[in-house]
């Protein structure tokens, strides 16, 4: 196997897989990146056996072969050689020789052959969805995943392709961030399935703002093919909690928030919380808006925001990491707070599909 290719490419190619090989593995050959070489280019493939990614890089090819060598070492590599062209030269034992510029190393690899196949979705549905509306979605949403893994179901996002939409929800319990995309179903494509956390984080590195997204389900797997790259992923076993029943009703008072200032005086003051007195309180009075935080042990804090607000006076307290979240992945210069009372959730929402449901805590002073 023998190849050419510039060191742009190769390390971005290298920069799209590599984030899924495992660095704890009882098979040697899943801490390594499969490569072959094809007309037309070469192509990319790291698995942990949960999650694939295989992409498909420009170079000229002088001799078809296929190969696996060390991820982190080959990344390594790539990322510190000169903006020149690099060759690729594999021999039958796996010994990689790489050449670029003046600089010249070797790599033992593993057989080709060891490295488990990409998965095959037989008889999948299928659904194209623009990239942009996926990457913002996936902003908008991801951070809501729950990492406790007692509750399995919440460890991944949900996309529930239904009632002519597809729904994006993410919630750890505390939480929920919900994102809607129209989307012109057959009533056989209704379906909802759990992609797990690893492979959403490895969507929101390949995701682009230009071209679509097709995405395959197929009993226990779904693919994503997008940018000449492919993520293959098992899909997480069980039945997610009814979302909708978390939503509140009609809100009582609805403010309207300029969203980068509302997130800056919320950072200011969340500074004077601790482990112990973990909660930011907002009092709400007529056309003003006070945030306190206060920790016995640390100290307070106290910021004011002149805001358009006729309602009744109303404190309401929330962990301030999951107040700042949501703010920090829109984009929308003005937000809206619903408010029923001071036990009920708060819902942030946006012009458009977005929402958020955030539990308030307890307030204690």
């Amino acid at each position: 196997m023998k190849f050419t290719l510039t060191r742009e490419a190769l390390t971005a190619g290298l920069q799209q897989v590599q984030n899924v090989v495992s660095t704890r593995t009882t098979l040697p050959v899943l801490s390594n990146i499969l490569l072959k070489a094809e007309a037309g280019g070469v192509r990319l493939t790291a698995t942990d056996l949960d999650v694939s990614v295989q992409c498909l890089v420009a170079a000229e090819v002088a001799e078809e072969g296929g190969t696996t060598l060390p991820a982190r070492r080959l990344f390594s590599i790539a990322r510190e050689l000169p903006s020149s062209d690099v060759s690729i030269d594999v021999t039958d034992k796996n010994v990689a020789t790489i050449r670029c510029g003046q600089y010249v190393s070797k790599i033992v690899g593993l057989p080709h052959e060891e490295f488990p196949p990409l998965p095959k979705l037989e008889t999948a549905k299928s659904y194209t969805v623009p990239q942009q509306v996926l990457k913002d979605a996936l902003k908008k949403t991801s951070y809501a995943i729950s990492s406790d893994e007692a509750r399995f179901v919440l460890n991944g996002l949900l996309f529930a392709f239904r009632d002519g939409k597809l729904t994006v929800v993410a919630t750890d319990g505390r939480r929920l961030a919900l994102v809607d995309h129209a989307l012109e179903l057959a009533p056989e494509q209704e379906i909802s399935v759990i992609v797990p956390a690893k492979a959403i984080n490895e969507l929101g590195r390949l995701t682009s703002d230009e071209g679509d997204v097709t995405l395959k389900i197929s009993n226990n797997q779904a693919s994503f093919e997008l940018n000449n790259a492919v993520l293959v992923t098992k899909l997480i076993d069980g039945n997610y909690p009814n979302y909708k029943q978390v939503i509140p009703g009609d809100a009582k008072e609805r403010v309207s928030l300029e969203r980068d200032t509302f997130l800056h005086s919320v950072r200011r003051v969340a500074l004077l919380t601790s482990e112990k007195s973990n909660s930011i309180k907002l009092v709400f009075t007529k056309n003003n808006l006070d945030m306190q935080a206060n920790s016995p042990e640390i100290g307070e804090a106290k910021e004011t925001l002149a805001i358009k607000y006729t309602g009744k006076d109303m404190t309401i307290a929330f962990n301030p990491e999951y107040l700042q979240a949501p703010l920090r992945n829109l984009a929308d210069d003005e937000i809206f707070l619903d408010l029923i009372d001071e036990m009920s959730p708060g819902v942030l929402r946006t012009k458009g599909t977005f929402l958020y449901v955030l539990m308030p805590m307890r307030i204690n002073y």
